[in-house]
């Protein structure tokens, strides 16, 4: 185990608390192996009613993985990377086929790894402080840790604009396109918590008890423009409807999309549609990490974290350089089949479980 996720049980609750503030709690695989392990210690537990996810000191629930581990590891063999997607993938379908009850708390940011162990949760509470983004489209990866699932299942063409855009939203958001099943003031969740550790068979009332109605959401009142102007799949499609829009708004999402990885954005639009069509988390799962294998072995990706993370000159040199000379070839190789002693797959005390819708 490691003092980066605290793992207790009080009373019936197994409780997961990540603790790395420094890093807002970005997950390493120490950590997503420590949550597996008491994930499938309290799975043989009767004692276990339900499980708590949330963070300990510090601002923000979870900002993401680990980039500089994986950036690094692609500047040279790109082992210890796929190891790290490996259990961290393991560890996102073990929460979403998980039997008891799972409330993730998404208090402060929630990007990347943190959107992977707070959406497969059964309960899932944003709060005002609460901003939701899945930004990996700016560093040359992808939306991944299940986003090919979630992404594309959201209201109308939200997932393909959060995927593409990277944009930020904020609690109400989250809750109103039903990435979060409840919503209450932050000042509240001690005393919610303390509640479900008292008596954990209520966490259903005691989270419908205290949900309030968020502030009005201002993704929702875009929503008729996104689901218009991001209605295409074909990246240059959705570019050519912003352009003749025209307007202020549609000026500024062209404006974020070009700082985006041309080649990223494109590997996220088909990891939607592949991911809108599947019935297992699991074959997600293996497709995601397919991607995650070949991505990280193409340019874009240590451009990416060069430029925004390591010397945050904020100008990557894209490779390719524009939509247009992203080929259909380059794409269909980046979602490749490996060979079967590389492919993902979920736990072995998982494999007869298979959840379909």
């Amino acid at each position: 185990m490691t003092d980066e996720v605290l793992i207790s049980v009080e009373g019936a609750v197994g409780r997961i608390r990540l603790n790395r503030p420094k890093a807002i709690h970005a997950l390493t695989p120490g950590m997503c192996e420590a949550i597996v392990q008491a994930l499938l210690d309290w799975r043989q537990d009767d004692g276990i009613i339900a499980v708590m996810i949330d963070h300990a000191e510090g601002r923000g629930f979870c900002a993401g993985g680990d980039i500089a581990l994986i950036a690094n590891s692609a500047k040279s063999d790109c082992k210890d990377a796929e190891r790290f997607f490996h259990i961290e993938y393991r560890m996102n379908h073990l929460l979403f086929v998980y039997e008891k009850p799972i409330v993730a708390f998404m208090d402060g940011i929630t990007m990347g790894g943190g959107v992977g162990i707070s959406l497969p949760a059964r309960y899932r509470v944003a709060t005002e402080r609460t901003v939701f983004a899945m930004p990996e489209t700016g560093i040359g990866l992808f939306p991944d840790v299940g986003g090919g699932w979630f992404l594309p299942r959201l209201p109308g063409r939200i997932g393909v604009y959060l995927a593409t855009t990277g944009n930020r939203i904020n609690g109400a958001d989250a809750k109103a396109i039903g990435l979060a099943t409840h919503y209450m003031s932050s000042e509240r969740l001690e005393e919610v918590k303390d509640h479900i550790l008292t008596d954990p068979e209520t966490l259903s009332a005691v989270l419908d008890q205290a949900d309030e109605t968020p502030p009005p959401s201002a993704l929702e009142a875009q929503r008729t423009d996104i689901d218009r102007l991001f209605a295409s799949d074909r990246y240059e499609d959705i570019l050519a409807s912003l352009k003749a829009e025209g307007s202020e708004w549609a000026d500024k999402m062209l404006s974020v999309l070009a700082t985006k990885s041309p080649q990223t954005i494109k590997v996220a639009l088909r990891q939607l549609s592949d991911g809108a069509r599947f019935t297992d988390f699991a074959d997600n799962m293996r497709n995601e990490y397919r991607i995650a294998h070949h991505v990280i072995r193409r340019p874009d990706f240590v451009e990416g974290v060069r430029a925004l993370i390591f010397e945050k000159d904020n100008a990557p040199q894209w490779n390719p350089s524009s939509p247009e000379v992203v080929s259909d070839a380059l794409i269909d190789s980046l979602f490749a089949p490996l060979a079967a002693d590389q492919e993902w797959t979920p736990l072995p005390e998982l494999e007869p479980n298979r959840h379909v819708l």
